[in-house]
């Protein structure tokens, strides 16, 4: 299915800020990679593909995990984030590790590749996640498996919720779609899993992912993080007109402030982990 322009467009305008903040977001997401890498049944010496990497991760926690008997492939449609991917490898001297730009619904590898596929909220932005997952079903060696990770509801997210709310109270901002490309896409329990299912995986199961996201810094450094991080933020604080915008800053650092520690920000997060297998040929 043909790729949907101003998505695409609008992640290369967000991969500077995301390797800019790798560290940090590897940190705040390191409990759902642990959570895919368990589901996704991942251990030494594997062949592991992670899809939509964007600036490498999980992909680089992975390899570590596969060692230099194993081998980790990572994908991305934005050529910005792969080249960042690549860029991370480099300085880390993974050899191990290889990033290219390709689709999720047209994948460059043969059938029955990969001990495990794993995705890291990617998959609510794929334009088709039938063929998505059928593709990587399709390069999954026959009885291993994939697994996604996909945002809880947005209430239930503070990392979302708490800039949202103070720019809702000045920006019109309409609810998307059922079916929009938008983070939450796949909130709803049993809403991916379906897709699983229909795509021809066996086996499949959901969990929720209930962990602290932390990040070691500041509020004031906190909102530029999620500001740069988010296309559709970036967006909406754009509308604000001058006179308002003090004022929207003031009530975003007083928002966040309700999870600033000593040890820096620090929130409660909810993620669906959601994994299927490949079956065996009969």
């Amino acid at each position: 299915m043909q790729p949907d322009r101003e998505v695409l467009n609008r992640w290369s305008d967000s991969a500077p800020f995301w390797e800019k903040h790798r560290e940090i977001i590897r940190q705040m997401f390191a409990p759902i990679t642990q959570a895919l890498v368990e589901d996704g049944q991942i251990g030494s010496r594997h062949t592991v593909l992670d899809i939509a990497t964007g600036p490498g991760e999980p992909a680089l926690s992975v390899a570590d995990l596969v060692g230099s008997e194993g081998k980790i492939f990572g994908i991305d449609p934005i050529p910005e984030m792969v080249a960042a991917a690549r860029r991370a490898a480099d300085r880390l001297g993974l050899k191990n590790a290889q990033f290219d730009v390709a689709f999720a619904d047209h994948l460059p590898f043969p059938a029955d590749t990969f001990d495990a596929v794993v995705s890291r909220f990617g998959v609510m932005f794929f334009p088709s996640p039938v063929d998505a997952i059928r593709e990587m079903l399709r390069v999954l060696k026959p009885g291993r498996k994939l697994a996604l990770a996909v945002w809880h509801f947005a209430e239930r997210n503070p990392f979302h919720y708490s800039l949202l709310r103070v720019i809702d109270r000045y920006v019109d901002s309409p609810p998307p779609a059922p079916d929009a490309h938008d983070a939450f896409r796949y909130a709803s329990p049993g809403k991916l899993r379906k897709v699983l299912t229909e795509a021809g995986a066996i086996a499949s199961s959901e969990r929720l992912l209930q962990y602290t996201m932390q990040a070691p810094i500041s509020v004031e450094d906190f909102l530029a993080l999620r500001l740069e991080m988010s296309d559709k933020l970036r967006e909406q604080i754009g509308l604000v007109s001058k006179e308002q915008s003090a004022e929207v800053n003031r009530q975003a650092l007083e928002s966040l402030r309700e999870y600033s520690t000593d040890g820096g920000m620090s929130f409660p997060a909810e993620v669906l982990i959601v994994s299927g297998a490949k079956g065996r040929p009969r």
